[in-house]
């Protein structure tokens, strides 16, 4: 995927803004940017910000004067209690292991002194548009996302904190079903996320393309997406993307 075409959308610009807007005037210390990736919310944050410590399991490769990059882990912090007077993080929730979530969100409490900003897909149905590994065969979710997200679960796994700013963001009416989802299964997945850069979840490897289907798999293709359109009618579209603010309790 290209992210720089992929941060130019119209959506993503939305998002972005919104974003930037949950932040609360008056803050301009350091903040620490989780799972900093391409840079894109480091430099947005560097005009708001005294200094922006980037980070990211790779070391990130961005050239800014207020903007240090730090190799790290997010269940694992290397940083002192109350290090930072806003934590950010956004694209890193729903991509951390469902065993480790609580640690990550506990770390970034601990290193908090004030505030935090969560950004992750509200209520996604992680059946839709999945994979299949063709090197180790396993399912993996859309883009690597292993957890799904509304206000309450995200609400208790900040304890320490109270909500300060809710917001939402886009439109989002993807859902599917059980029989859908085995169809699609028993199918190979053709129609899922391939072009993503995050790689199996299980074995590391790249995703590929899958196979030409038969027969069968192409029926049952279409029976999933029949059953899948049918149920449209009775599905509530929902936003896309959710943003809280939090504040640490005094």
């Amino acid at each position: 995927m290209d992210l720089t075409s992929y941060r130019n959308k119209a959506a993503e610009k939305a998002r972005s803004a919104d974003l930037m807007k949950i932040i609360p005037n008056g803050c301009e210390g350091n903040v620490l940017d989780v799972g900093a990736r391409d840079g894109w919310y480091s430099f947005l944050l560097a005009d708001k910000f005294n200094k922006v410590i980037a980070l990211d399991l790779q070391m990130p490769n961005i050239e800014h004067p207020k903007i240090q990059c730090v190799k790290g882990d997010a269940s694992n912090l290397n940083f002192d209690d109350g290090a930072f007077e806003l934590v950010f993080c956004t694209e890193v929730l729903e991509h951390i292991p469902p065993q480790n979530l609580i640690k990550v969100c506990s770390e970034i409490e601990r290193v908090s002194s004030k505030y935090i900003v969560i950004g992750v897909p509200f209520k996604q149905d992680i059946r839709v548009a999945r994979t299949k590994c063709y090197t180790c065969g396993k399912r993996n979710p859309p883009w690597g996302h292993v957890n799904s997200f509304d206000e309450n679960k995200l609400f208790n796994l900040f304890p320490m904190c109270d909500v300060r700013k809710i917001s939402f963001v886009g439109e989002n009416k993807e859902c599917t079903n059980a029989l859908s989802a085995f169809l699609m299964d028993f199918s190979g997945n053709p129609y899922g996320t391939y072009h993503q850069e995050e790689p199996c979840i299980y074995c590391g490897a790249k995703m590929k393309k899958p196979p030409p289907r038969n027969f069968m798999q192409k029926f049952s293709t279409k029976t999933a997406f029949f059953i899948q359109n049918f149920q449209k009618f009775f599905h509530q579209s929902h936003p896309n993307w959710i943003h809280m603010l939090f504040k640490k309790h005094e």
